[in-house]
């Protein structure tokens, strides 16, 4: 990561830390159970292409098997009903070949195209996390690889976090026995790892971080608590509920609306690129500033 970091920023470009998908919480040492989220990585997938698209390189760090970069628009689809087979002919000796349907993959080759020219640049490095520690402890890693490069460097923490965890200490080592009747859990709060991020870690980067909320009446006053607790830039606010097509980006001396309208839909915008407009934007006005 702080290779990738220095390359780019030594080739004049700006490096998003994108963080994407949910973290799982074992209930056992040898892990059979876990607490898990719903979260499915669609917002931190789709926003590094549109990262890539205004000129960042993207480290990825994503939940295994979550969704990814490009690959995402086709994850609903059955790989095996989009492939053909055709036979070879044995008495030439060409073997069978197999073809892209492209009524099922729509736009797959503008997308593996675009895909291909950003691996072959080097744009996206990818880096799996499936537990909350790993997931902690990348990001810890992550944090002081970028800090390298200052204000150059943006973080985007778009990943759901589990508020909640079980210490190792206190973990049974093998599979709970549901013969042993029902279970209570007492779990303790993970730390939170926003503030030395901010002041220790990387304390010159841009760093957003996100909050979502089932109940809109608190969304904005815990935005703000946010931004007064940790001194980062901005946070990007949600509802659960209308997420797809309402945000709001809070600054300590902003607030913007970003609303997907019925004309956006139908033209199948989506709304990461607006919040990645808003956010790339404001760390150019970060960077000026810096450097004044």
């Amino acid at each position: 990561m702080s290779a990738f970091a220095t390359q780019h920023a030594a080739a004049g470009r700006r490096v998003v830390l994108i963080t994407s998908g949910g973290t799982k919480v074992p209930l056992e040492s040898r892990t059979v159970r876990f607490l898990d989220n719903f979260s499915s990585g669609r917002r931190g997938a789709c926003s590094a292409e549109y990262f890539i698209d205004s000129g960042y390189a993207v480290v990825f760090l994503h939940r295994h098997r979550s969704l990814y970069p490009y690959s995402r628009m086709f994850s609903t689809i059955n790989v095996m009903d989009a492939l053909q087979l055709t036979s070879g002919d044995e008495a030439s000796g060409s073997a069978d070949e197999v073809l892209v349907n492209p009524q099922v993959l729509p736009n797959i080759a503008k997308v593996l195209k675009k895909y291909h020219e950003v691996k072959d640049g080097g744009l996206l490095l990818p880096i799996e996390f499936s537990t909350l520690s790993e997931y902690l402890h990348l990001l810890k890693a992550a944090a002081q690889a970028l800090s390298t490069i200052g204000p150059k460097a943006m973080f985007y923490l778009a990943a759901a976090v589990s508020d909640f965890y079980i210490p190792a200490s206190e973990m049974p080592e093998h599979k709970i026995q549901s013969s042993n009747g029902p279970l209570q859990l007492s779990l303790n709060m993970v730390p939170k790892i926003l503030s030395p991020l901010v002041k220790d870690w990387a304390p010159q980067a841009f760093v957003i971080s996100f909050k979502l909320e089932t109940d809109a009446a608190i969304l904005l006053d815990k935005a703000r608590g946010a931004l007064k607790n940790y001194r980062h830039q901005a946070v990007v606010a949600n509802v659960l509920d209308s997420r797809r097509g309402y945000v709001v980006v809070v600054t300590p001396k902003t607030q913007d609306e970003l609303i997907l309208t019925e004309e956006d839909v139908k033209n199948e915008v989506e709304i990461e690129e607006m919040i990645v407009s808003n956010l790339t934007s404001a760390h150019n006005r970060f960077i000026n500033q810096q450097a004044s």
